[in-house]
């Protein structure tokens, strides 16, 4: 036996789980962007760029023609010949996703944003509407007749990117682009994306991460289910309800299943199944390949190695890539512990997700898969407040799991492994209907919590109280956190939460106004210890477009609108 396959043998007593190999395509594409750091230094350098590429002739020659550049004793390509050889073999990402008109976009909806009667905050709603148009674009008929050429995954329909390096759809990013669709009457864009997503569960059994070859191991947050909910709400359409389920039905399995599924006994002897992120990948992600093969060299053991890759890309399933929250030690990446970690807002999103299709299947006469659900989701929301709910704190925790509380596969619950610190994930289930339905849970002390967390700054929710640098944590405000909550506070129907939810809401507007002002740009993320300010941090620069921030813009002011005399300045 080979070295390399004793390794791979010991490694499984640490790295248990499964792996979902990447394309040839990829891995060479992984070649060029190593080679390329190499070359042209870091300044400057975005790792994406390179998987993003695509082959001008087969795989197999152009592999060839990289495999005879000239290398130096160190193994480098001259930049002159890496700039040929780019030049003569690869084509820029920009061309395979091309620009379309989206088919139901009109300047100024009938009937849009009545509730906003201040005409400067009209004219810039009116604005950020009009920025769907740059940021929609279809699959290029050159990647539908050749899709082995691309790592860019041919969907179908037209789509909505979030914006500058993003150039491809992206998973949970959708239900925020899908509000502010809807808030514009764009119906049959939104349904268009909701199809796109659909197919990819009937290709691969869960919607990707993002429609990459690269992502095929890993998932994002599950909202297809609440994006459904959402169109039919406003359009009725059955038959997208029933065109969808059977993906749904699917969707939720990978979820409950496997490695993404976990049992835990409560502290009275009761069994609960909850979920955790889980990627199904243990090498450095292939978009960030060159960063995570920096941030592993720190360890020696090829092994354990790979455990930190799947913790990094099990972090990026999340939505929160990276944060202090998946780390035991919240200054140290190489801590990230995302597997062991049973996550609030996860959980909080399934339990929506089995709502979902509860009511769904309800509309079109399924009525067993109706009431499964209903069941699944009064068992969850049992699990989440038995589990994450800490009364002292008045918020949901998250939960570590550890090996010493385990016995055959069942976790035992110990109040010791609850995160006591405060993150915005934290408040998620106030999202879900019933969250505050137990007699021992208000949403007055919800509410009370949250006022008193310290997140709430003077621009809207930081996710995390920790400064780490990383870019989901403090100062960083992010666009559905700032929605989930105000629209959970909303629901609540308590008054003191509803006018926490209008501050909140103001307080978010504002500062996407006047950044948007200063720079002429909507921004993925901001700063909300100040008001116009973006936000920082991570491993890339923070990217303008932007597809989620324009959503959760439009859906705050068509429920809170905006009335005439308050100003929209800081």
């Amino acid at each position: 036996m080979s070295m390399s396959m004793i390794k791979a043998e010991t490694c499984k007593s640490i790295d248990k789980g499964p792996v979902i190999p990447t394309t040839p395509l990829v891995i060479f594409l992984e070649k060029v962007q190593e080679a390329a750091l190499q070359t042209y230094g870091h300044k400057g350098f975005d790792a994406k760029l390179f998987v993003d590429m695509s082959l001008r002739e087969n795989l197999s020659e152009t592999v060839e023609a990289f495999n005879k550049l000239p290398r130096t004793v160190n193994g480098s390509v001259s930049k002159s010949d890496l700039d040929g050889f780019i030049g003569s073999y690869l084509s820029s990402p920009d061309k395979d996703l091309v620009y379309v008109e989206p088919m139901d976009f009109v300047a100024v909806p009938e009937g849009f944003l009545p509730k906003v009667k201040n005409s400067e905050v009209r004219a810039w709603a009116l604005e950020v509407h009009s920025l769907w148009k740059n940021l929609s674009r279809k699959v290029a008929d050159h990647v539908l007749e050749k899709p082995e050429l691309y790592t860019l995954l041919p969907l179908k329909n037209p789509v909505i990117i979030p914006g500058s390096r993003f150039k491809e759809v992206y998973y949970w990013d959708s239900y925020w682009v899908i509000r502010g669709l809807l808030a514009g009457k764009m119906y049959e864009t939104a349904k268009g994306i909701v199809t796109n997503l659909v197919s990819l569960i009937d290709q691969f059994g869960y919607v990707l991460n993002g429609a990459r070859a690269y992502y095929s191991n890993r998932s994002q947050p599950p909202v297809l289910a609440a994006m459904i909910v959402d169109i039919f709400n406003q359009t009725g359409d059955l038959d997208l309800v029933r065109r969808s389920l059977p993906a749904l039905l699917k969707e939720n399995h990978f979820w409950n299943s496997g490695i993404h599924k976990v049992t835990i006994q409560d502290a009275q002897g009761s069994n609960h199944s909850l979920s955790r992120y889980y990627a199904m990948w243990n090498k450095p992600r292939p978009e960030s390949s060159t960063i995570d093969s920096k941030t592993a060299s720190v360890i020696p053991n090829i092994c354990e190695k790979r455990e930190l890759y799947r913790e990094l890309a099990s972090a990026a399933e999340s939505g929160w890539d990276f944060s202090s929250r998946w780390m035991s030690n919240g200054s140290d990446l190489t801590t990230t512990s995302t597997t062991s970690i049973l996550p609030v807002d996860l959980n909080a999103f399934l339990l929506k997700m089995e709502l979902g299709i509860a009511f769904l299947a309800n509309l079109v006469g399924e009525s067993s898969t109706a009431s499964h659900f209903t069941e699944a989701a009064q068992n969850r929301q049992k699990a989440i407040n038995c589990i994450f709910w800490n009364a002292e704190m008045g918020q949901w925790l998250d939960y570590w799991l550890t090996n010493s509380d385990t016995s055959e596969d069942i976790y035992k619950w110990e109040d010791l492994h609850q995160n006591k610190k405060s993150f915005a994930s934290n408040f998620v289930p106030l999202w879900t209907e019933n969250s505050c339905s137990d007699n021992n849970i208000t949403t007055q002390k919800v509410v009370q919590s949250l006022m008193s967390s310290g997140l709430l700054q003077p621009a809207g929710i930081a996710m995390t109280l920790s400064n780490t640098g990383q870019q989901w944590d403090f100062p960083n405000g992010w666009p559905p956190l700032q929605h989930i909550i105000i629209e959970g506070l909303l629901r609540s129907g308590l008054e003191e939460a509803r006018t926490l939810a209008k501050d909140i809401a103001i307080r978010w507007l504002r500062t996407n106004y006047v950044t948007y002002k200063k720079t002429g740009a909507m921004y993925e993320k901001y700063d909300v210890t100040k008001c116009g300010a973006y936000g920082g941090g991570g491993e890339y620069m923070s990217q303008t477009g932007f597809g989620w921030s324009n959503g959760v813009v439009l859906a705050l002011l068509e429920e809170f609108g905006w009335p005439e005399d308050l100003k929209i300045d800081c």
